[in-house]
């Protein structure tokens, strides 16, 4: 029960919000690349590419990033 208790308070799983013109990415390994029309972020196993247009980076912390802008598409790599 302990280590559900554990979980629970320190998500550690990578996880997407998506909302309108933001993507909110929690628990991210590394930022490969970023323009503003593409930014690469890996994860544990694989990364995610974010496109579109005007992007940028509005908020970032060691476990969470925040990208602004115009969202075309989101990919998914495994």
């Amino acid at each position: 029960m302990f280590n559900e208790l554990k979980n629970y308070v320190l998500e550690n799983k990578f996880k997407i919000n998506i909302l309108d013109n933001l993507i909110n990415i929690i628990n991210y390994k590394d930022i490969d690349h970023f323009d503003d029309k593409r930014i690469i972020i890996s994860k544990d196993k694989g990364y995610v590419i974010v496109k579109g247009e005007k992007l940028v980076i509005a908020k970032l912390l060691q476990d969470e990033v925040l990208i602004n802008g115009i969202v075309r598409s989101i990919e998914f790599n495994d």
